[in-house]
């Protein structure tokens, strides 16, 4: 029998990050710090509007780029949140998660051979959707000493005659870097000089810490250059309901749309009514859940430094990136140990790259009570590293 497979599919790794989850699920008394998942409920009257429409009947299949009234309040937000108006008609697509957005994007804008500069530690599908759109990755690696932003210097260092698009994944999975308005004006002067277009995934937009989320799109001459990614998932609890949205210029949106109306149709029709509520009566609910996991943000980088592990201080997302080289140990050795050892599930930074080596991404979107927990048994596991205990 001949091969069956793709030989394109079967050299990409599935990802790093299920590994450890998919232990942990089977493994009694466990702690997770490993998934990327709030743990609030959904808001109720979220929920509340999703429960509704299934009530009245609203199981149809909406238009392919989305409910027109969902349209309308993703441009009023992100005119209201971020200062930048997008032409509901025209420039807005609601997709199956944001990770449905990034991989129609790279789809409709590549040829084989174009280069996309995708900077690293990020999340772990911009790669792999690079090489299934026909793109060629060229990797930015980030390095600790500059906060894991995006520099100028490194920008300009990977740029060539093929570089096409370039990966803004700011705030950071894993490492919760932001990027401010005056980093993103010089990252700006570059694309607009170099011709070239970003992919902005602005997943986590709602939770940055230190100043209020700023997106490149906003900025002079960017918005014709700028594939703005976003979705409810993480500022809105709604991890379950698979909803994103992607906002382009009309030329680029309407290949999107193509890609789309082939491989989805549309997204849940029930998860657009909900959301519809999230984006109308939603700014408190995310208010109150950005102070939770600031709270907890601050906890996690106090108890760190109690334990001796060196960590910059995200400001950004739900994640902090805490490095473990002084241990000589891999990422994987010793997130393995610590799993078998002290049932606590993190995730190596490896699988955010290879430049995430000597690092672990620790997501703090569970519980204090279960933060606590985690850290109680992961002093006990570098105590007895460090010949403590």
């Amino acid at each position: 029998m001949r091969n069956p497979l793709s030989e394109k599919i079967v050299a990409i790794p599935p990802s790093g990050i299920r590994k450890f989850f998919d232990i942990v699920s089977e493994m009694k008394d466990a702690v997770s710090l490993g998934v990327g998942e709030p743990d609030f409920d959904t808001p109720w009257h979220i929920r509340e509007e999703g429960i509704y429409s299934l009530e009245k009947g609203r199981t149809f299949y909406t238009s392919n780029s989305g409910l027109k009234e969902l349209k309308e309040e993703i441009s009023k937000y992100l005119d209201r949140r971020m200062g930048v108006n997008y032409d509901p008609n025209h420039e807005v697509l609601v997709t199956v998660g944001g990770s449905e957005a990034i991989d129609i994007a790279l789809r409709a804008m590549l040829d084989p051979g174009d280069e996309v500069l995708i900077p690293q530690p990020s999340f772990v599908c911009y790669e792999p959707c690079t090489i299934l759109a026909g793109g060629t990755p060229v990797i930015i690696e980030l390095e600790e000493k500059d906060q894991f932003k995006l520099t100028k210097e490194k920008l300009l260092e990977k740029i060539t005659p093929k570089t096409k698009i370039l990966i803004l994944p700011f705030p950071n999975n894993p490492t919760g870097a932001i990027l401010e308005r005056h980093e993103l004006e010089e990252i700006a002067k570059i694309v607009i000089e170099k011709d070239l277009f970003v992919l902005s995934d602005e997943i986590y937009s709602e939770l940055s810490f230190k100043q209020k989320h700023v997106t490149i799109a906003s900025f002079s001459g960017m918005k014709e250059r700028t594939v703005l990614i976003n979705g409810f998932s993480k500022a809105y609890a709604m991890t379950g309901w698979r909803l994103g949205y992607a906002c382009a210029p009309a030329n680029i949106l309407a290949q999107m749309l193509k890609v789309h109306q082939f491989a989805i149709m549309c997204a849940p029709t029930t998860s657009q009514y909900a959301a519809i509520s999230a984006m109308r009566n939603g700014d408190a609910d995310v208010e109150m859940m950005r102070e939770s996991y600031n709270q907890r943000r601050r906890y996690l980088m106090h108890r760190f430094k109690e334990m001796g592990l060196e960590c910059f201080e995200p400001f950004g997302a739900f994640y902090a990136f805490p490095s473990i080289k002084r241990f000589g140990m891999t990422s994987d050795e010793f997130a393995t140990r610590l799993l078998k050892e002290e049932k606590v599930a993190v995730v190596p930074g490896t699988a955010f790259g290879a430049c995430g080596e000597g690092y672990l991404r620790i997501s703090y979107a569970y519980s204090l009570d279960s933060l606590k927990e985690a850290l109680n048994r992961m002093q006990h596991f570098v105590d007895r590293l460090d010949g403590k205990a």
